[in-house]
């Protein structure tokens, strides 16, 4: 008897609840799980780095979380893809060279998972 694999897990981080909602529904159309917060504190707590943190981190950017999960050991191999409404070339060209994966411009379509799922899957 086989068993499928798992789904793959997709951790999303915005402040907004409504581009939390948005994502969320495109993921898992895309038959992906998906747990949603609403910071990048937030963030590092589910992915369990902030008991190393003696920073407090009152609030933090997405750039400022793709950095900390590029620096850990633990997490660097995990794939960041960054998600902005300002389409801004020098923030992009700044978070793609930090390690991140892909960035998309808000709002985010269904084109856009599809295509980000299919490059992610054969790395």
């Amino acid at each position: 008897m086989s068993t499928m694999p798992e789904p793959p897990h997709v951790l999303a981080v915005d402040d907004s609840i409504v581009d939390r909602a948005v994502i969320s529904r495109l993921l898992r159309s895309s038959k992906y799980r998906v747990t949603t917060v609403d910071s990048g504190k937030r963030a590092l707590e589910v992915l369990s780095l902030c008991a190393h943190d003696h920073h407090g981190l009152p609030e933090m950017s997405g750039y400022d979380l793709l950095k900390r999960v590029k620096e850990s050991a633990d997490l660097r191999e995990i794939p960041v893809v960054m998600m902005s409404s300002e389409n801004s070339p020098t923030r992009i060209r700044r978070c793609l060279e930090e390690g991140a994966e892909d960035f998309l411009i808000k709002p985010v379509r269904q084109a856009d998972v599809s295509r980000l799922c299919s490059r992610l899957i054969t790395r």
